[in-house]
Order: structure tokens, then C-alpha cells, then sequence
């Protein structure tokens, strides 16, 4: 019998930690240091490879995800290292789809044809705005001459690359937005991953907002207006949105973020990197120790595990729910039925659905473009 995470396929994520400055609006494991010893990090990498393949022997890779933090400073000897042994350990797809983060800063930029040449299919860059002061207030060491510099020499190195900008800014208005948008969609070769700037506790955009010192964000009709640009822009220069977030080509989809949204199985390794592996039958939520030297000296003596939880009936169900309705083609109900043990209750969903939030042909449940505005809503409705 297949189990449930092949609908969704299984692939790998490896956490870089490290960043050569920490962005004030940055919640992600990452961490500024003066020295990394990239051998101890290869070795350890490698030997946290080895248990997880030890765990989940067969399986076909479809995808690999170097995330951070910046895994463009990553020694290239480092990733090749990896690579190799993700090829040695497990099946792959015949064209599995290799992607690694990436900033413009000309360090990383000048290592790109090494990545290439190590097996990297994909770049995703984190250009974030296309102008100096944006950028400045944003934290981003980069300026936006060099982000287009870096950009044109990824597009010459990869078939695939994407970039991420930011939206709703201090003093940024919609039509502004827009004019940035069509600047960035004249750029793009297949996908772009467009985020509302949110504040977030413990960044320091969120210490300084919590004493009013961060000033100048669209309110709410204005940050609303920007997505509704977003949607409207994106889609006329051939971009589907696929994901709340996601915008891309067809066929230029993130396959590795889709396999999160689908629910597969993957391994994740490195400080923080969380992970979700079904493992005789039961669906099991990783986490790796989160402060990188921990991590490292835990690796290297046999496991950078943090804990290990097995997901219950509600949790895989609630799972798949919150992260299948960010697609824009929805979930299978029959199959959230499956993992939850019985079907959605049908009152909240026949409420949502005469409200407009979500449609259904009976097979599929999708959030509609009203429904994605206040998502955590409507899938907390669907929970009830």
C-alpha cells in the first residue's frame, strides 16, 4: 500500500546557519560569525546524511533545498560534498530539481558557476527591494546596482532562478509597488516569491515597533491594495499564482516548496531545520538542535536531532489543511478525510462557502482569492 506522504513525494533540506549580517525583519535560524570551519560543517552534514538514508532506504529524491540564513557562502566543495553523497545514498528523479538560496552580494554572486558545476539546478535570490533606500532600511548589504549585477550573472549560469522581494514597506505606496513590480516582472525569467513585510516578536523591526519607532507601514486598506496589485500585475505578464506567495511560469513551479504544500516527506538537516518522515507507518516531526555550535558538536557525535514527535490523526490532518489551502489548486478532501479519520464538518464548510471564502466540486476544496486575504481564518473555521 502507498502511504500518505507519497501523494506529496519526498526531498531534502539543508539549514546554512550563517549570514554575514542579520536582517532587523529576519525570524529564521540564522547567525552572524568571523569564522566558520566549512570541513567540520561538510563532515557533518555528510554524517547526518548517512543516519537519515539509514531511516528511509528506496525513497526517490525529487528535490533538494539549500535554505538559511545565506547558503551562498557555503564553501562550493561543501555542497558538491553533499550532493555526491545525496546521489550516493538515494534513488533520484530523473530530473530532480536542486535549489539553492541565494544574496547578491558579490562573494556569493562570484561562486555561482562552482554551484552550477556542483550539481545546483536552481537559485533563489534575496533581492528583497530595487532601490538603495528600501534596501538600506530593510538591512540588506546590497545595493540595488549590485543585486542587478548578481542577478544578470545567475541568469547566464542557471536555466532557473528566482528572486524574492518584499512589499508594503515603510512610506511605500501601491502605486509604487506597482511600478516596482513591473520592473521586477521585466527582470524575471520563470517565478518570483512576493512577501507583505510582516512584523514579527523578537526581530528588531519588532523591538522597534513595539516603542512606535517604526514608522511609515501602509495600514491595512493600503497593504491590501498591494496585494491586490500583485495578483493583477503578476497575472498579466504570465504569472500564475500559485501560492499565496508563489508566482511562476507554468511548468517553473517550485517543486520542493510544492512538496511542502502537498504534504510529502522530507529530511531536514542543520541547526533549527525541522523535518516530517513517516517512518514505520507513523508520521513523525523532526527538529534539529537550533544553535549552530550545538548542533555541530551533536552531529559529529552521532545526532543533530532535538526531538522526534509523532503526529497524531488531528495533527497530520490540521497540517495538511494549513499548509495544502496556501495552493491555489486546494486539497484533496478524501485525502484530508484519510489522515483526520472523518470528512470536514460540513456546516463551517457550507458557511465559508456561501460567504465566498471557499469553493469545492466535491473532490477538491480551494480558498478563493477572498478566502487567501484572511486564510488563518478560514482554515481555523474548517478546524472547528
Amino acid at each position: 500500500m502507498t502511504e500518505d506522504w507519497e501523494a506529496g513525494g519526498f526531498g531534502i533540506y539543508i539549514h546554512w546557519p550563517f549570514c554575514q549580517a542579520k536582517c532587523p525583519y529576519c525570524d529564521f535560524n540564522s547567525h552572524v560569525a568571523k569564522v566558520v570551519d566549512h570541513t567540520r560543517w561538510r563532515d557533518a552534514y555528510l554524517s547526518e546524511l548517512d543516519r537519515h538514508a539509514a531511516e528511509t532506504p528506496g525513497r526517490v529524491v525529487r528535490s533538494v533545498f539549500f535554505g538559511g540564513g545565506t547558503p551562498s557562502l557555503m564553501d562550493p566543495d561543501t555542497v558538491d560534498a553533499i550532493l555526491s553523497r545525496i546521489r550516493q545514498l538515494w534513488p533520484q528523479a530523473n530530473d530532480p530539481e536542486i535549489t539553492l538560496e541565494a544574496n547578491p552580494g558579490s562573494v556569493e554572486s562570484a561562486r555561482f558557476r562552482a554551484f552550477f558545476d556542483a550539481g545546483v539546478s536552481r537559485v533563489s535570490m534575496g533581492i528583497q527591494a530595487l532601490n538603495d533606500r528600501d534596501l538600506q532600511r530593510l538591512g540588506r548589504i546590497h545595493t540595488a546596482k549590485e543585486a542587478m549585477q548578481a542577478f544578470d550573472i545567475a541568469r547566464s549560469t542557471f536555466d532557473r532562478v528566482s528572486f524574492d522581494l518584499i512589499y508594503a514597506r515603510q512610506d511605500q505606496t501601491p502605486e509604487a509597488w506597482r511600478t516596482e513590480l513591473k520592473q521586477a516582472l521585466n527582470m524575471a525569467i520563470d517565478h518570483l516569491s512576493l512577501y507583505q513585510l510582516t512584523i514579527e516578536d523578537g526581530t528588531a523591526f519588532g523591538d522597534r515597533y513595539r516603542i512606535g519607532k517604526l514608522r511609515g507601514l501602509p495600514d491595512d486598506d493600503a497593504a491590501a491594495d498591494m496585494y491586490d496589485i500583485t495578483q493583477d500585475e503578476t497575472a498579466k505578464a504570465g504569472f500564475n499564482t500559485y501560492e499565496v506567495s508563489n508566482h511562476a511560469r507554468p511548468g517553473a513551479e517550485s517543486r520542493h516548496n510544492i512538496l511542502y504544500w502537498r504534504y510529502g516527506d522530507y529530511v531536514g538537516i542543520g541547526p533549527g531545520a525541522h523535518g516530517r518522515l513517516t517512518l514505520n507507518g507513523i508520521r513523525t516531526a523532526t527538529e534539529a538542535i537550533r544553535m549552530p555550535n550545538a548542533w555541530l558538536d551533536a552531529a559529529e557525535a552521532g545526532s543533530g536531532d532535538k526531538l522526534r514527535t509523532s503526529l497524531s490523526r488531528d495533527d497530520q490532518a490540521t497540517e495538511f489543511l494549513l499548509m495544502g489551502l496556501r495552493l491555489t489548486d486546494g486539497i484533496d478532501m478524501d485525502r484530508f478525510a484519510n489522515l483526520a479519520g472523518h470528512p470536514i464538518s460540513n456546516q463551517p464548510l457550507q458557511e465559508l462557502i456561501d460567504l465566498g471564502m471557499v469553493q469545492t466540486n466535491g473532490v477538491n476544496l480551494r480558498a478563493t482569492d477572498q478566502g487567501r486575504l484572511v486564510l488563518n481564518a478560514v482554515i481555523a473555521r474548517l478546524l472547528e
